[in-house]
């Protein structure tokens, strides 16, 4: 009887250590995070549902963009997305690249590239291209969100 417990308890203690690690495979997560973004990218271009577009940053998230200053968290990057979205003519769209992740799989990052369209010097719109990397972490609600936004200018001849 005496075995038979101990076999039990090793079994269970095998069970609990295998149902609390998250199976990860970088393909399958590589495009469901690829989705992710891209449906970011979709519900930033429409600009109608800030608390949407707010959703994918995780609350600690840092927002460094050329010219402003740095943000950090929801209210933060609320206020800013609402004033992007009610600045007349703003539109944004982006695309990133396939995710890098950690070895953990806990966290990636993804380089990509922008195209916002923002009010110019003469009363009409111009269109600024940037570049940037997003960093994301895998959250305990099974979400993949972006913790760390930082862009910068593309050079004259394009995206690099």
């Amino acid at each position: 009887m005496h075995i038979s417990r101990n076999l039990f308890l090793i079994l269970l203690a095998l069970l609990l250590v295998s149902c609390s690690q998250r199976h990860f495979d970088s393909k399958t997560e590589g495009e469901k995070l690829l989705r992710r973004d891209a449906e970011w990218a979709d519900l930033a271009t429409a600009g109608k549902n800030v608390e949407k577009v707010v959703s994918y940053w995780s609350d600690d998230a840092v927002l460094i963009f050329p010219g402003q200053p740095v943000l950090e968290g929801k209210a933060a990057i609320c206020a800013y997305v609402t004033a992007s979205f009610n600045t007349p003519g703003f539109k944004i769209h982006w695309v990133s690249q396939e995710p890098v992740f950690s070895p953990d799989g806990k966290f990636a990052y993804m380089r990509g590239t922008d195209e916002a369209t923002v009010p110019g010097p003469n009363g009409g719109t111009m269109t600024l291209h940037s570049r940037g990397i997003s960093i994301w972490r895998f959250e305990s609600d099974g979400q993949w969100r972006c913790v760390v936004d930082i862009s910068n200018e593309a050079p004259p001849d394009g995206p690099k």
